[in-house]
């Protein structure tokens, strides 16, 4: 085991697992605070708020504003305080008293609060097909793929929010797009109505109660859709297939530890946002409970830095019995 009292190893105030809305925003708050503050991403900073096309519901932005860019925007705000983003993946915690022993990629590191803030991945369908041709006609996500696919066919898999939004960005490529619902249209009004307007265009066939049961190809890429529709087969012939059915919480990492999850994965906190781990906090989308969306990890972000300002306080200025 590293000897933590040994200056050559890495020791922080706090460390962020993650770099989406949430850790950024947290990340903000401890340094503008003095708080010294890593963060640790094994992908995209900005999570999945950089690859979404357009974000209309975030607050101060009247007329939206790119994914791309407000992830951008937070990076440069908490690096401009100080915060240092390092690329890299987080695979253990554990709990050493004063401080927590994080294994990484890059050796043991060792902070005094951590904030896990990984967030959640798109989640798949498991059928036939959709790992063999994953990133050749099967794709998650529509601004990082779509434009491969200019005066193609489509099917788009799911009848949520980030399903209809993901069809109605995609119709600026496509020439067509099967959308594919298992029961009922689920998305906000304002998404129905724009959806409905492209279906009268002819651009999106709405296809309900209708699930997909295997994606197959020929010479590595994708040639059609089997599909069960109102009880009975069909399938559809096109040059690719997203898939937006949800999310799946980034947490297979905590599995081996003492913090606890809910049924599903995702990392149960108290109303402090700590977990079962003193010192360890969670806050966005990996947090059991979280509404996914990215105003609200923002602001989970920001309540989870003071929450660890006063745990750390508290530990420098320990209660005298």
């Amino acid at each position: 085991m590293t000897d933590v009292s040994n200056p050559v190893q890495a020791k922080h105030d706090v460390l962020i697992v993650g770099a989406g809305p949430a850790a950024l925003t947290a990340a903000i708050y401890t340094t503008r605070e003095d708080i010294e503050t890593v963060l640790y991403e094994r992908g995209v900073v900005g999570g999945l708020a950089a690859i979404t096309d357009m974000i209309d519901n975030y607050p101060g932005f009247e007329d939206g504003i790119e994914g791309l860019k407000l992830a951008e925007s937070l990076r440069k705000q908490a690096e401009r305080f100080g915060a240092v983003i390092e690329l890299g993946e987080v695979t253990a915690i554990h709990d050493e008293g004063e401080y927590k022993r994080l294994e990484t990629t890059d050796g043991d590191k060792y902070a005094r609060a951590v904030l896990i803030a990984t967030g959640s991945d798109y989640k798949k369908i498991g059928v036939p097909g959709e790992e063999t041709y994953y990133g050749r006609g099967v794709h998650y996500c529509a601004t990082c793929d779509g434009a491969f696919y200019r005066d193609k066919t489509l099917v788009v898999v799911g009848g949520g929010n980030s399903a209809i939004q993901e069809a109605i960005f995609l119709t600026r490529f496509t020439t067509h797009i099967d959308l594919l619902v298992r029961s009922t249209i689920k998305a906000s009004d304002v998404l129905q109505k724009d959806l409905q307007e492209l279906v009268a265009a002819g651009k999106i066939t709405v296809h309900l109660n209708t699930t997909t049961d295997e994606i197959v190809g020929k010479d590595k890429f994708v040639t059609s859709v089997k599909a069960t529709k109102d009880g009975s087969p069909a399938e559809f012939t096109v040059d690719g297939v997203f898939v937006f059915v949800g999310l799946d919480p980034n947490s297979i990492f905590l599995k081996p530890t003492p913090i606890r999850l809910d049924e599903i994965g995702f990392v149960l906190t108290d109303q402090n946002l700590m977990t079962s781990m003193n010192g360890v906090f969670a806050a966005g989308d990996i947090r059991s409970g979280a509404t996914m969306q990215i105003a609200s990890a923002a602001g989970e972000g920001a309540t989870a830095a003071l929450k660890i300002r006063e745990y750390l306080e508290g530990r420098k200025h320990p209660v005298q019995n």
